[in-house]
């Protein structure tokens, strides 16, 4: 049986099912496509999506542009493709989905996409709400208001924020820790809003949320004392946006003003977790391309 990463294996993705029903294809084949998959499950479980039905065709063929804009083969990506429509198709014939969103995917063609970088306007949306925002109760906007300001303040991944708990963040440190991909630990500064925005949640929002509940020590939990999922910080992006926003945008956004402001690629690697360099670099081009945007709208001889 293939090893699958620990995120595919959790309730709900049944890819170790999966695989164990694919008896005609050799066993390294079924290793590849247990790679394959887990990969798609951890990208898909950082994005907060934790369950195939909650996928889309838009979610995966915006999974095989990021595979482009990382380089690989256009035949590996093919590949990919076919794997992820036949673990779909699988779904579908077991219940587990009611449409399959991978029906005629395939790998994209033409220019790699880019990371979506958050502009000025959507990035102080987020952090400073809306009308809906403003009705919501003193505590959840304090908790919401520290989620989006962690998320852009560290660049680090949904399912790291969720995993938070109240000692992984000891004000005033300016650093938090996170467990990573792989169950790696590392320590990821924080900015000065992010820190405040955090110190206030605990000391004037959270315990609203614990009265009278066991609610263990997570950092960021919801009205029923329970942890946050990576589903529900997508819905507080979704209601504080004031455009469409994906909360991996604010990761990307971290990358790409940190290398703007002359971050070393090395730093930001780290920063992010990443395992590769190659994964990193792709955000050198995002600001070079931020800064020829700049040079010609703003030189009066570009």
């Amino acid at each position: 049986m293939a090893e699958v990463h620990m995120a595919a294996t959790e309730a709900g993705w049944q890819v170790e099912d999966w695989l164990a029903q694919l008896t005609r294809v050799a066993d390294s084949t079924r290793e590849v496509y247990g790679r394959d998959i887990s990969a798609l499950v951890e990208w898909l479980e950082d994005s907060g999506l934790d369950h195939p039905q909650s996928v889309d065709r838009r979610t995966l063929r915006r999974y095989l542009a990021e595979l482009d804009v990382r380089g690989y083969a256009k035949r590996t990506i093919s590949r990919k493709a076919s794997v992820i429509r036949r673990y779909f198709d699988w779904c579908r014939r077991a219940g587990i989905v009611d449409t399959d969103p991978s029906a005629a995917l395939s790998a994209p063609r033409g220019t790699s996409t880019l990371p979506r970088v958050l502009t000025a306007a959507e990035l102080d949306g987020l952090v400073v709400g809306n009308a809906k925002v403003a009705a919501d109760s003193a505590e959840i906007q304090l908790r919401d208001h520290a989620v989006v300001e962690l998320l852009y303040g560290s660049g680090m991944r949904v399912s790291e924020l969720c995993g938070l708990t109240t000692t992984s963040f000891t004000i005033p440190s300016d650093t938090v820790a996170v467990w990573g991909k792989g169950a790696k630990e590392r320590l990821v500064p924080v900015s000065e809003a992010a820190r405040a925005a955090v110190d206030r949640w605990l000391s004037d929002g959270r315990q609203q949320f614990t009265i009278g509940r066991d609610a263990g020590d997570a950092l960021f939990i919801n009205r029923a004392g329970r942890a946050l999922s990576p589903r529900d910080v997508r819905r507080i992006i979704d209601r504080r946006a004031v455009a469409p926003t994906h909360p991996h945008a604010l990761r990307h956004t971290f990358a790409t003003h940190l290398l703007d402001g002359g971050a070393d690629l090395r730093s930001v690697q780290e920063m992010l977790g990443h395992a590769d360099l190659a994964t990193t670099q792709i955000y050198t081009r995002v600001s070079r391309d931020r800064l020829r945007d700049v040079h010609r709208s703003t030189h009066p001889r570009a």
